[in-house]
């Protein structure tokens, strides 16, 4: 197979690009730096096209490397012919190769391998090459009966050929074939409520399956979320599952893809060994393909799902310039407060205990006083977990009763517990406890939430659904493509980030990430991009895919806060010299540049500077907004200083929200009240909406208006129609 050439027909692009994306592996690119810095050698290919080729690239080679083997065993058993070799070679799936290679895989003692031990091999061959026998077929089952192999009788003789022939049948790829695009055309995935024993149950786990205890869906129509929930539900023993189907048909369709006759002398023989090769050895395992397989599309879609919700969540903008006070609410434990600078350095902290059981609410309130005054705090950053309205009643009276100018807003918590038990967080702030760790962490994700969120397993930041049933390896590999993605997409800071921040950079890795720290420690700020050269660790090859995405702030070179890559300083000097500028205008005329080459022409000024066009476009891109942050381009969280609670909504009442989930279903909103709504997906638009990822992302600020509130059960919903 060419690989190449069969990627890129798939993707529909040419061949040449994904040679270009093969041969930047070898050389050790990265994605990050290839989608924005080799646009000349792939066509403008962007990160998803250069992961969907990565992805490819690995399943095809173990795909050929696995042909090599299967092809390697069926030839030293003298058994490999030339359509079967052809068969294999021209395999697209490894699920194909496993079919083929099956009748000659070595099997463990089964009922087929004891019956051929027989001598009976040759009966069943007889029986399937004699449609048109018309002899006594007792006498023909009695020549086969030998009491030294085994075979006592005439049902003897007849059962283990039948065995012979189930097995046959069974390793047939295209038996095999046929049943599963049945199963998966008309076949039903049923589930029941399970038997189980009380004890037998996880323990103090409800069932909360009550909607799955009878139910029934087409396979080829059953939604990611529901295949995720049964599957939880039986892996809990709280729900049965099975998959059904037309078993005649399914039957039939055997019958025709095996025989090449329609009747056969034989006919009930091979009806009952058809049913037998179907019951005993073909379903067990296509169900369970059936099932795996099903499983793995609802977890890449789930995965696809919080990888979206992670990207947004990450690329949320950050609110800078603000003194901030960041509170873990909590009940028994109190709430944990933690006051940092616009910098993020943190000041003080204290913990307070307002709600119950301790009920100190006037020396809280006390508390909150002096430290927002002391520090002239701006904003409050509140945690969305336990006492979290609670404590938003708390601030919103605080800041109505005393005419405060502070406002608040509530944060996604989660991970901070598991970022503030964390080495990472030990080695930032030694001296505090774990539980004063998170309420930093909290009031930093307000600051700039990127730099604060990748400090925590992206597992952990609990923007997905199911994310603990899936394939964790398969989520993990997403969720840090994301990180990885989205660090390099906003760029970084060399000056002020932290290891785990620039770990993420492309290019750089654990340790030469703590030796730039240690570097910039011992040496003071960078000056210039050309300083990373002295680092530790920092090879030619680490510098080229690192360089672009490491900004300095009031550098010696202005080109060094852009994504302008240093080896395209050159060209970029050319630029300005044609346009009578020099680097140190790069902050006052960059539109000079762009009508410059405007009305020069884009072909003629790419071959004046020595780059491809779409360099050049990005050089003018940077020219015109050096330093600017993308993230700037997204709406800021709402900022709040009053609270509603349920029992103040109305239906037909219009509120704006945050986007804090998106699910199959719809997504969750706060709209400031102590339980999230559901904007569920037929309520999303006037038109049908497939995906709620099609008009929704975390972090959005829409409007809603509430349609049906539910007090007791304390559920709201939402909708955005007009």
């Amino acid at each position: 197979m060419n690989i190449p050439q069969f990627i890129a027909k798939e993707l529909s692009i040419q061949e040449k690009q994904v040679n270009s994306v093969v041969e930047l592996f070898k050389e050790g690119a990265t994605i990050p730096f290839i989608a924005r810095y080799r646009k000349e050698h792939t066509g403008g290919l962007d990160e998803d096209y250069l992961r969907t080729i990565e992805e490819r690239l690995n399943y095809l080679t173990l795909l050929e490397e696995r042909k090599d083997t299967v092809l390697k065993s069926i030839e030293e058993q003298g058994k490999l012919t030339d359509e079967l070799k052809g068969k294999i070679l021209n395999a697209v799936r490894l699920q194909e190769v496993e079919d083929l290679y099956l009748p000659y895989k070595p099997k463990r003692k089964t009922r087929g391998t004891i019956a051929k031990a027989k001598g009976l091999e040759p009966l069943a061959r007889f029986i399937l090459d004699n449609p048109l026998f018309k002899g006594n077929m007792d006498e023909l089952f009695a020549g086969y009966i030998n009491d030294e192999l085994g075979v006592k009788n005439i049902d003897e003789a007849r059962q283990g050929a039948m065995d012979i022939i189930a097995e046959m049948i069974s390793d047939t790829a295209e038996v095999r074939q046929a049943v599963r695009e049945l199963l998966f055309d008309s076949g039903l995935i049923s589930s029941t409520k399970s038997s189980a024993k009380k004890e037998d149950l996880p323990p103090n786990r409800k069932d909360v399956y009550e909607v799955y205890h009878v139910f029934s869906c087409p396979i080829n129509k059953i939604k990611p979320y529901q295949l995720l929930a049964l599957n939880r539900g039986e892996e809990e023993k709280f729900l049965k599952i099975a998959l059904s189907f037309d078993k005649p048909v399914v039957l039939n369709e055997i019958r025709k893809k095996y025989f090449p006759y329609n009747q056969s002398a034989f006919d009930d023989i091979l009806n009952e060994t058809v049913d037998d090769s179907f019951s005993r050895l073909i379903f067990p395992s296509i169900e369970r393909e059936v099932r795996n397989q099903l499983t793995e599309a609802a977890d890449l879609h789930a995965i696809e799902i919080f990888a979206a919700n992670l990207r947004q969540l990450l690329l949320q903008p950050p609110i800078s310039g603000k003194v901030i006070l960041g509170i873990d609410p909590g009940f028994v434990s109190g709430s944990k407060l933690a006051v940092i600078d616009s910098t993020g350095k943190y000041i003080e902290g204290v913990t307070i205990y307002p709600h119950p059981p301790q009920n100190r609410k006037e020396q809280s309130v006390k508390i909150l006083l002096e430290l927002i005054n002391k520090y002239s705090v701006n904003l409050i950053a509140i945690g969305n977990g336990t006492a979290s309205r609670e404590t938003e009643q708390l601030i919103a009276d605080l800041i109505q009763d005393n005419r405060l100018k502070c406002h608040y807003l509530i944060v996604n918590e989660a991970g901070a517990s598991v970022y503030s038990a964390s080495e990472l967080a030990k080695g930032e702030f030694p001296d505090l406890e774990a539980s004063q760790r998170g309420n930093i962490s909290i009031a930093r994700r307000v600051l700039d939430p990127l730099a604060e969120l990748v400090k925590i397993d992206p597992k952990s930041i609990g923007v997905g659904l199911y994310q603990h049933d899936v394939d964790q390896k398969l989520l993990s590999k997403k969720l840090d493509d994301v990180v990885v993605s989205c660090v390099n997409y906003v760029g970084v800071d060399i000056n002020t980030a932290s290891a785990a921040l620039l770990t993420y950079v492309s290019g750089l890795n654990k340790r030469i990430a703590n030796n730039i720290v240690k570097h910039r420690d011992k040496e003071g700020k960078f000056r210039n991009r050309k300083e990373l050269l002295e680092v530790s660790g920092m090879g030619e090859k680490a510098f080229e895919q690192c360089a672009g995405f490491l900004k300095i702030q009031g550098g010696e070179n202005p080109l060094d806060n852009t994504f302008i890559h240093p080896e395209s300083y050159e060209a970029t000097t050319k630029l300005l010299s044609l346009c009578n500028l020099s680097t140190y205008h790069v902050n006052e005329k960059g539109n000079l540049v762009e009508l410059y080459v405007k009305s020069n022409g884009v072909n003629k000024t790419a071959a004046a500077i020595g780059v491809g066009e779409p360099t050049l476009a990005d050089i003018i891109e940077n020219l015109k907004k050096p330093g600017r942050d993308p993230r700037e381009d997204t709406p800021k969280p709402i900022l709040r200083s009053d609270v509603l609670k349920m029992e103040d909504l109305q239906i037909g009442m219009k509120l704006k929200g945050t986007v804090r989930n998106i699910v199959d279903f719809g997504a969750f909103v706060d709209i400031g009240v102590k339980q999230d709504g559901l904007l569920h997906i037929s309520q999303i638009a006037n038109r049908f909406v497939k995906n709620p990822l099609d008009v929704l992302k975390v972090g959005d600020i829409i409007d809603v208006t509430v349609t049906a509130i539910d007090i007791n059960k304390g559920r709201i919903s939402l909708s955005m129609k007009s």
